[in-house]
């Protein structure tokens, strides 16, 4: 059985950093505002076991005019569990919060092998494919909720 449920940021870190940032330091899985109030991190456990985690920031994009808006940043599932649906249910999840929240958009920068997996979710693309210095290259995705 799996629940998803509130966790402090420094539980992020062990899904965060094999799946995010192989390979390297564990300070470069912490994020800024990891920390702020207005942070949420939650983590799916499936039999007491951390297997996914998304975290939500509190964080404008003045690209778009909503007032109030949220950051998906860090989504992550641990390699042997991927493609099972946790990825979906921590998105949905932080959907819904965002909807009790009078939150209108959700943006995020997402890596180019999951802009698929966010357009099933009706999240769409904007602009051009960037760099993000020793992550990747990525697309800023968006949706109003």
């Amino acid at each position: 059985m799996s629940i998803i449920k509130e966790i402090p940021s420094k539980e992020t870190y062990i899904v965060r950093q094999p799946v995010l940032r192989k390979g390297k330091s564990i300070e470069s899985c912490i994020f800024d505002g990891d920390d702020l109030e207005t942070t949420k991190h939650f983590g799916l456990f499936e039999d007491r076991s951390l297997t996914g985690i998304i975290s939500l920031f509190q964080k404008i994009n003045p690209i778009f005019a909503e007032n109030n808006q949220a950051q998906i940043r860090g989504m992550a599932v641990l390699e042997n569990h991927q493609k099972k649906g946790i990825g979906e249910a921590l998105v949905k999840h932080c959907e819904k919060y965002c909807n009790a929240n009078n939150v209108d958009l959700i943006w995020f920068n997402a890596r180019t092998t999951a802009v698929g997996f966010y357009k099933k979710m009706k999240y769409e693309t904007l602009g051009e494919a960037f760099d993000i210095k020793d992550v990747g290259e990525h697309y800023l995705m968006f949706k109003k909720i």
